[in-house]
């Protein structure tokens, strides 16, 4: 049901007969009253409706008199599990996602939220680094195991996958490698199953993909940084690689940063403008990416390459790499201000 949802959207001068066919079409027992920007302006029930009739109103009179103009509603950042959470402390069976603007991206149901699919795709998790500029906090313990909200960052991660119905996952591992071998172990806690690739020497950040075993999926594999903390909808992910068909996509966050000058452009020695402390953006890679098999299958073992430098060779080949905007929460654990901040932000995300 959960893909019919915008046949759920009324305006607020839309009269109770009319949200009584929109709500039986859309089959979702809940109509999203929208504004003229497009923003929600409250939701209309089944039960709102005959509440109404109840009272005596006419099935000409506009859902604006009977709607909720203040319902519950979860933000696009929301963790799978805060949406659960949320509906049901307040005993709701849908729950509308908002952006940042106050506009309806899509409508959660508790009965959509449990139900668990299931991906064949294998994952390939990154935990070889040796966390550098995370010292002291790394003498002794890798990074991936670092705490954050009284877990390790990669144990946040896994169980991210976990809950989208991701069973097959790889870790490389380098660096302090025992210790994260011992803590994740065969995956059986987590009802899954895992296995390792260990990088005799460091292969870079998609030279490990060369150790696979021969036999992995030949599905898409979905592979990620280890010390990244997101909420990506990874199923979602899948999906648009999928429908694009590409070779590879890659996961992009969209980066601005502020000159603090004013910047003069000129024309040989004559000025021509001048643009006081300009805003630039740009998409910088997420550190998030799904490959075909074709692709990884081309990386030889112990060969040493990065990523960046793996797909822009497809791309001069003429293969076609997507990108994937990332607009759920995203932060890269590489400094220890990241660190810091992720421990004050991690009750809000997850």
């Amino acid at each position: 049901m959960k893909q019919n949802w915008r046949e759920a959207l009324i305006k607020p001068d839309t009269t109770l007969q009319e949200a009584i066919y929109v709500i039986d079409k859309a089959a979702l027992q809940i109509a999203l009253v929208i504004d003229e920007l497009e923003g929600l302006a409250g939701v209309v029930t089944d039960g709102d409706i005959r509440r109404a009739l109840i009272k005596g109103l006419p099935l000409d009179h506009s859902v604006a008199e009977v709607m909720n103009a203040k319902p519950k509603v979860a933000s696009v950042n929301d963790s799978k599990t805060k949406l659960i959470a949320m509906m049901e402390a307040n005993s709701l069976i849908h729950l509308p996602v908002l952006d940042v603007d106050g506009k309806v991206v899509r409508l959660e149901t508790l009965q959509g939220l449990y139900k668990q699919p299931q991906f064949r795709n294998p994952v390939f998790l990154m935990a070889g680094g040796f966390g550098t500029r995370l010292r002291p906090l790394t003498d002794n313990c890798p990074k991936p195991l670092l705490e954050i909200g009284g877990k390790p960052i990669l144990e946040t991660t896994l169980e991210n996958f976990v809950s989208s119905g991701f069973r097959d996952f790889y870790i490389a591992v380098h660096y302090l490698a025992d210790q994260i071998k011992d803590y994740f172990g065969d995956g059986q806690r987590w009802g899954i199953r895992i296995r390792y690739i260990e990088e005799r020497q460091p292969l870079g950040t998609a030279g490990a993909l060369g150790l696979l075993p021969d036999d992995v999926s030949d599905l898409p594999m979905i592979v990620m940084n280890g010390d990244i903390l997101t909420q990506i909808d990874f199923a979602r992910l899948l999906a648009y690689h999928n429908e694009h068909q590409g070779i590879a996509t890659l996961c992009v966050r969209r980066y601005e940063y502020q000159i603090p000058y004013g910047v003069v452009t000129i024309d040989a020695q004559r000025v021509t403008g001048i643009v006081e402390k300009p805003v630039h953006s740009c998409f910088s890679n997420a550190g998030v990416y799904v490959l075909n098999q074709s692709l990884v299958k081309t990386i030889a073992k112990q060969q040493q390459v990065d990523m960046p430098e793996l797909l822009n060779q497809q791309i001069r080949a003429g293969e076609l790499v997507s990108m994937f905007p990332v607009h759920e929460y995203w932060l890269d654990i590489g400094r220890e201000s990241d660190f810091l901040r992720a421990q004050g932000e991690f009750s809000k995300y997850f």
